[in-house]
């Protein structure tokens, strides 16, 4: 049971939960060898992006834990960004922007229009 499960309230359900696409685990091999591509492999599974019928989470942490939340009610935009090798490749980045000046990104996250769509369905 991940940090999301853990902390739904009584009436909040998961509405989804999306990954990492598997570029960005492979991306670091390619530039550094093997101690600091390992470490980075390790964190990159200990993140955590998801949807709730009454929020979006995103959660990481290896050892120690940050966490960022944002109210349905509170999301004013959701943007998507990607680059040549992520419109290739299916991945990206959403930007999840909140009132005030509070946003959540989900980096290199799979399928990012399908995770944009998800969260305005929400929204609605």
């Amino acid at each position: 049971m991940g940090y999301i499960e853990k902390t739904l309230i009584s009436d909040e359900k998961i509405v989804a939960k999306f990954k990492l696409h598997w570029f960005s685990y492979t991306s670091n091999v390619l530039f550094f060898w093997l101690i600091i591509p390992l470490w980075w492999f390790i964190k990159q599974l200990y993140i955590e992006y998801g949807l709730t019928n009454k929020k979006v989470i995103i959660k990481t942490g290896v050892i120690g834990r940050a966490t960022d939340e944002i109210k349905l009610n509170k999301i004013e935009t959701v943007e998507v960004r990607q680059g040549i090798m992520g419109r290739i490749l299916g991945y990206g980045n959403v930007l999840v922007t909140g009132t005030g000046t509070s946003y959540i990104v989900f980096t290199d996250v799979a399928k990012p229009l399908q995770v944009k769509k998800a969260i305005d369905a929400q929204l609605d």
